[in-house]
């Protein structure tokens, strides 16, 4: 993989985003899936998605459980799938492997494949290319973007849920671990629109509260005509700002499409929202992105 030139950062900071194709090679996304597979294998079906329910209390507490389960899943590794996969005794209606819509949010830290992947020296050199002085992982995923049902993400900026102080601390790095093609979902950006803010943000709600979060503020009617799709090949990457305006579309098609996704942040003068629904806790310090 050739080095990221000064050009291209340039392109990034007036962009929002940065496609880098080829920069994982073949084997990287394979050993990537290949990986994912035996974690799947040996998944279990959190509880909270097995129960049969009947009456609304126990309703609120199956979301309750499925709040906590994602609230602490910052420094683990845990499963969240599509809508309607599984059965309300918690049984697979479809093949597992193609039940689950993602895997977060700690495989950067206790998954030896997605950790070297993740520390790798060209992802710090990355990096560096872009002046991070401090870098710290704060969360990892792997999406499958199943065919024919996996989900649309509706138009967003990582830092409605990623609040820093100030802003513009925050850098996706998005892994396509397959071709990402405008047919199986790939990534749409408004270019520039990492430079107005942020409009909308989501806090952990009040304790007694019915949710485990909530939004504040709301989201602007985009115009569908400002997005331009970013197809990728299979090991290429996107940086992606953590204000910049991006969405994907549901996959219809027959194929899917994984990819491995984390979140750095600058830390050097930084101040991480105690209100985000992700926190680093004493097992799991936000590691640093330089090794």
């Amino acid at each position: 993989m050739a080095s990221v030139t000064q050009q291209q950062v340039q392109q990034f900071h007036k962009d929002g985003f940065l496609v880098l194709e080829q920069f994982f090679s073949a084997e990287e996304c394979d050993s990537m899936r290949r990986q994912i597979q035996r974690i799947v294998a040996e998944m279990e079906v959190p509880p909270h998605c097995r129960t049969a329910f009947s009456t609304r209390e126990e309703e609120q507490l199956q979301q309750q459980g499925s709040s906590d389960y994602f609230l602490t899943s910052g420094d683990k590794i845990r499963f969240f799938f599509e809508k309607g996969v599984l059965d309300e005794k918690g049984n697979f209606l479809i093949p597992k492997e193609k039940s689950v819509s993602k895997i977060g949010h700690a495989l950067h830290a206790y998954d030896p494949v997605f950790k070297q992947i993740t520390h790798s020296p060209k992802v710090q050199e990355l990096g560096r290319k872009l002046g991070l002085e401090r870098p710290v992982v704060v969360q990892s995923m792997y999406i499958f973007k199943q065919p024919g049902i996996g989900g649309e993400v509706t138009p967003h900026q990582d830092a409605t849920f990623l609040h820093t102080k100030p802003l513009g601390r925050i850098l996706g790095f998005w892994i396509a671990l397959e071709d990402a093609t405008q047919e199986n979902g790939c990534l749409w950006f408004i270019p520039g629109s990492h430079t107005n803010g942020i409009t909308r943000r989501m806090v952990r709600a009040a304790s007694g509260a019915s949710t485990c979060v909530e939004f504040v503020g709301s989201e602007p009617a985009y115009d569908d005509k400002q997005f331009i799709p970013l197809p990728i090949r299979k090991g290429g990457l996107i940086l992606i700002h953590g204000e910049v305006v991006h969405k994907s579309e549901l996959n219809s098609s027959e194929s899917s499409r994984h990819a491995f996704t984390f979140h750095v942040m600058e830390a050097k003068g930084t101040t991480w929202s105690k209100e985000n629904w992700l926190q680093p806790t004493p097992e799991l310090p936000f590691p640093s992105l330089y090794t």
